[in-house]
């Protein structure tokens, strides 16, 4: 070995030193830069996708609070028995199980049901995104928009260009007949046009908001070249229609989605309109 060799050996063996010297130092550094305003915690249990339970944690070594339940900001996922709710919790497991995350909060820190509300991170990503950008849950805003929420009404968008679980688009053949005609929001009335010439059969077909609000369509045909307006409505018009009252005036059909509350939220939401198996037909925001 030559003198210039030695030089460079020991010029990396001081190096390598002084990384070990000062590694806790910048492992620290890196945690506080990811932590910013968030707060470290060990994920104990996974019970679906947008539910985890952490202990929490002060600094990142001192156990705090034990069993806290978390719900992941910024998205829904599929209840129990819903497509893709496996695969969700699976996801979720695979990613945090057991490994220690960030909780970055939002607006409220709970909800009604003591649940911590946060975005989870983990080795400096967004796990929330990533459950949408792999289509595993839509977005969910319900408190209002936040600095987060482009992004991931942009990751829905990717999702459903990359045709991906519950982005999948819908291949009835009635997908491409329907289409949105009116989104009254402040009155709560959606409006579906069938633009094709030929009837579709549209039972089982599903609207769906952010969240957990739905209505499933009864025994119904949505005729060529008419329409059927859905209304939100607190009286209980029932009759032999499943439920739900139906009234029809010339090519337009009226059926009421009965509610003791309303479902279009003020602070902004999504329409989320699917068929009998789940496949996603359209879909529009405001």
């Amino acid at each position: 070995m030559n003198y210039k060799q030695k030089q460079i050996s020991i010029l990396i063996f001081l190096v390598l030193i002084l990384f070990i010297v000062n590694y806790s130092f910048l492992d620290s550094a890196l945690e506080n830069f990811l932590k910013e305003d968030g707060e470290f915690a060990i994920v104990e249990r996974v019970i679906d996708g947008d539910t985890i339970v952490v202990n929490t944690l002060s600094g990142h070594e001192n156990l705090s609070r034990g069993g806290t339940s978390v719900r992941l900001l910024g998205i829904n996922c599929p209840e129990k028995g819903g497509i893709y709710f496996d695969e969700a919790k699976i996801f979720v497991e695979e990613l945090v199980l057991n490994k220690k995350v960030v909780l970055k909060f939002g607006k409220d820190k709970y909800d009604l049901y003591d649940r911590i509300l946060a975005y989870v991170f983990v080795d400096g990503q967004n796990m929330n995104l990533e459950l949408v950008e792999k289509g595993f849950a839509n977005f969910y805003f319900p408190s209002g928009k936040d600095i987060y929420y482009e992004d991931f009404k942009t990751a829905w968008e990717d999702c459903v260009e990359e045709n991906l679980n519950l982005c999948e688009k819908s291949e009835d053949k009635c997908s491409d007949c329907v289409e949105l005609k009116e989104f009254n929001y402040q009155k709560e009335i959606v409006t579906f046009f069938n633009k094709c010439n030929f009837d579709c059969k549209i039972t089982g077909w599903e609207i769906k908001d952010e969240g957990r609000k739905n209505f499933v369509f009864p025994e119904f045909v949505l005729k060529k070249n008419s329409e059927v307006k859905v209304v939100v409505s607190k009286e209980d018009k029932t009759n032999t229609l499943s439920g739900h009252k139906n009234l029809q005036a010339g090519n337009q059909e009226e059926i009421f989605w009965v509610r003791k509350t309303y479902v279009w939220t003020k602070t902004g939401d999504t329409l989320f309109l699917r068929d009998s198996n789940g496949k996603l037909v359209l879909w529009r925001v405001y």
